[in-house]
């Protein structure tokens, strides 16, 4: 027994067994190593640069997900040869009802059943549509805050045309080219009303600018009534180069401000003519306005500053229609 003390006692003196070696266990060599580059601010979770950085990114994405009318019902697309989602009910018959061509109409699996779900249903059916069952989990993940519904609509991407493709549609018109371009125009509804009108007063097409503008997505080819269908939206890299282009072709280039130098009961529409159209707030910008061969006003006999961009729009096209209802007209 004297023995087993005597060794447990060197044991914990010395802290090792016998006849081991005492060393650091590589803990001081350890210790001398460096730890690397210090991660920056926000990678540190206790700091607050890596805060605000959460906090951030939390406020994109919500921004990423909210809808200007308040309930995100159609989800933006991710790229232009990316189909477009249309999320609930009253969008997707909606839609149907207006002719958007679609892919796909997908219903959830336990969907409670209505007349908007019957009537999406048939008409999908009626115009070949796919009609597919999903779970509702699919759905879910199409959708931000969980409102479809039950029910969703696939529309594929948009086909632009080139802009030179439609200036040789317009030479093979037996009308003088009459075409509107839109200049800082970001809602949907307003290019599809200004489509609507341009089919209304015989325009044979629409030009918007590559970036920062409305895209003919869902919502404007329904709010166009079908007229997107028919009329051929050009899309331009440069908006500015394209006009000066066309103005070289003989077309005059007219845009449309409550300031103009000219009013439209003293404008001449018989000439091969692109009105540009400017968003209400904005306006038109710098250099598009200094392309330009004239800036047209519309009187107005009330108090009010300017009209929406596409009553304007439509305002100018329906006084140019009459005009042109004369049998001589000059063509491009």
């Amino acid at each position: 027994m004297a023995g087993n003390s005597q060794r447990k006692g060197a044991i914990r003196k010395g802290g090792t067994k016998k006849g081991a070696v005492v060393g650091s266990g590589g803990k001081r060599r350890r210790g001398l190593e460096g730890r690397g580059a210090t991660p920056p601010a926000e990678a540190r979770t206790k700091h607050p640069a890596a805060k605000r950085a959460k906090l951030k990114a939390k406020a994109e994405q919500a921004q990423g997900r909210s809808n200007p009318r308040g309930g995100a019902r159609t989800a933006t697309r991710k790229s232009d040869d990316s189909p477009e989602m249309v999320l609930g009910r009253n969008p997707v018959v909606e839609c149907l009802r207006a002719g958007v061509p679609a892919t796909a109409l997908y219903v959830a699996v336990g969907t409670e059943n209505d007349e908007r779900l019957t009537e999406s249903v048939k008409m999908a059916a009626d115009a070949g549509i796919s009609i597919l069952e999903v779970p509702r989990g699919d759905l879910d993940r199409l959708s931000a805050n969980g409102m479809h519904q039950g029910l969703a609509l696939q529309v594929p991407p948009y086909r632009y045309a080139h802009p030179d493709d439609l200036l040789d549609r317009v030479r093979g018109s037996a009308e003088p080219a009459l075409l509107v371009a839109l200049d800082n125009i970001s809602d949907p509804r307003n290019l599809g009303a200004v489509i609507r009108s341009v089919a209304a007063f015989g325009g044979q097409g629409v030009l918007i600018p590559q970036r920062r503008s409305a895209s003919v997505s869902a919502v404007a080819w329904r709010t166009s009534a079908g007229a997107a269908a028919r009329l051929p939206v050009a899309r331009a890299t440069n908006l500015t180069r394209t006009l000066k282009d066309w103005a070289s072709q003989g077309i005059q280039v007219v845009g449309l401000d409550a300031g103009g130098d000219t009013t439209l009961d003293d404008f001449d529409g018989s000439e091969p003519t692109v009105i540009v159209v400017g968003s209400e707030g904005k306006g038109l910008s710098r250099l598009v306005r200094e392309t330009c061969d004239s800036i047209l006003s519309i009187p107005m006999a009330g108090p009010v500053e300017s009209l929406n961009a596409s009553v304007a729009a439509g305002v100018v096209l329906s006084e140019i229609a009459r005009q042109r209802r004369s049998p001589a007209s000059p063509r491009i």
